[in-house]
């Protein structure tokens, strides 16, 4: 069920959301019903970030010996691929597809909405996350946390 249900929401969620906000206000750079030359380089970040989505759902669902393995829980610490970068890859592949959209778009509405949703995400969601996380993993997800950063960047040691 799982993996049907998330191609919907990830569609429903990076696709139809921002097209359906992109309709509250101006669409700039638009023009006859359609983006501009530099609306279009919006695409560039949705494809990337869609890539690197795919890369870190084969890490999650593609166990050691290449078997589908597709549970409600991880029984698994992913630290592998984008993982050595950053402890929510995903999310950072989310805001990706998001800043495309704000670029094709061209709408401060999709803007505004990316700021609520990922404000969200940041201050609500990933925190706890993280909790239960330490909680399934202990003190190998203590050492991951410490030598990884939450986003991007250098750890300060």
């Amino acid at each position: 069920m799982a993996l049907i249900l998330t191609p919907v929401v990830l569609l429903l969620g990076h696709v139809v959301v921002p097209q359906q906000l992109s309709l509250l206000s101006a669409r700039h750079g638009w023009a006859n019903g359609g983006p501009g030359w530099l609306n279009l380089l919006g695409l560039i970040p949705i494809g990337a970030g869609a890539a690197f989505l795919v890369w870190c759902f084969r890490l999650h669902f593609v166990g050691v010996h290449d078997s589908f393995e597709m549970e409600r829980t991880q029984k698994y610490l992913v630290v592998g691929g984008p993982y050595r970068f950053t402890r929510n890859p995903m999310y950072l592949c989310g805001m990706l597809i998001w800043l495309g959209w704000i670029i094709f778009y061209g709408s401060v509405a999709v803007l505004a909405g990316t700021v609520v949703i990922w404000g969200s995400v940041g201050m609500l969601v990933v925190p706890w996350e993280e909790r239960n996380l330490e909680a399934r993993f202990g003190e190998a997800y203590l050492r991951y946390k410490h030598s990884v950063p939450r986003w991007l960047g250098r750890m300060s040691r």
